[in-house]
């Protein structure tokens, strides 16, 4: 026997791809906000109460953390990592403009 059912359209699939690429882009942009949010706290706290915006073993606990997330997830530890290296830049930005800021 032979399967008759016809061969989807590619674009009809790389349409519904596309489209969930695009729902998850922005549940990703979401999510970064709503990080954002928390870590604008952080700042203000750190800030307020004179603490370095950086904490480094916080930074390699978290980059440990995220590694084995990735790799549970199938997804490139070392690409996690530059990830987090690339938002926490941001963060220290904020945070030292927080301190900046509260003096």
């Amino acid at each position: 026997m032979t399967d008759s059912a016809p061969a989807a359209d590619p674009r009809e699939v790389l349409a519904g791809l596309r489209g969930s690429i695009d729902n998850i882009d922005a549940a990703l942009i979401f999510l970064l906000a709503e990080r954002f949010r928390c870590t604008k706290q952080v700042g203000v706290l750190k800030a307020q109460h004179g603490m370095p915006a950086s904490d480094p073993a916080r930074e390699e606990q978290q980059i440990a953390r995220l590694k084995r997330l990735a790799s549970e997830a199938d997804l490139d530890p070392e690409f996690a990592e530059k990830w987090f290296n690339f938002v926490v830049a941001e963060v220290i930005r904020h945070h030292t403009a927080a301190a900046s800021d509260t003096v």
